[in-house]
């Protein structure tokens, strides 16, 4: 079998937690923060995990991941 490459774009976004679940962060949290509540910008900043429908598109991606 040949060497699976990953993807590094959704290696970037994307981390795994050690049960296997999929990390992600939130979008819109990076710039133009001025005119967004703290408490938006606060929740921004925790992270979410991928939903069950992504879960196999985004493993697909990360072939090296924990499985």
């Amino acid at each position: 079998m040949p060497k699976l490459k990953t993807h590094k774009g959704a290696a970037k976004r994307f981390r795994f937690t050690a049960t296997g679940k999929i990390k992600r962060g939130h979008s819109h949290a990076r710039h133009i923060l001025t005119k967004k509540t703290n408490k938006r910008k606060r929740q921004l900043d925790i992270d979410g995990l991928v939903s069950e429908g992504d879960q196999k598109r985004v493993e697909a991606m990360l072939p090296y991941g924990r499985n």
